[in-house]
């Protein structure tokens, strides 16, 4: 019996797993080559959402009302209330546009900046004394 030989031993080789590496070099570079510029200068951009857009116009509206300095008038405090009536209006559309496909949290941000805004705005318009 020891006289017997061994099977000998075959060794599989999968090709496969070349052909699937290469597939994700290539679409690994196909996202970068379609990536903006900004994330190639290693700039990470928020994910575009309903939050990050009503925000941004939130921002504009604090700059419109003075409660912002304004970068474009070189960093000033200017009031614009007919430019901040027309972002609270933007966000009011845009409240009105997505009812129904919102998250709660999306809900409760636009609904809180709506308020801020619609707060300072009434502050800044009201009589003065």
């Amino acid at each position: 019996m020891a006289d017997q030989a061994e099977p000998e031993k075959k060794i599989i080789v999968d090709e496969d797993w070349k052909s699937q590496v290469e597939r994700e070099k290539q679409l690994e570079r196909a996202r970068q080559a379609q990536a903006p510029q900004a994330a190639a200068d290693g700039e990470q951009l928020p994910p575009p959402d309903l939050i990050f857009l009503a925000t941004s116009l939130y921002v504009q509206g604090m700059v419109a009302l003075g409660l912002l300095p304004n970068p474009m008038a070189g960093d000033k405090h200017t009031i614009n209330l007919p430019q901040a009536r027309h972002v609270i209006d933007t966000l009011q559309m845009l409240q009105e546009k997505t009812e129904g496909n919102r998250t709660a949290e999306e809900s409760e941000a636009i609904e809180n900046i709506l308020h801020e805004l619609r707060m300072a705005f009434v502050g800044l318009s009201g009589p003065q004394t």
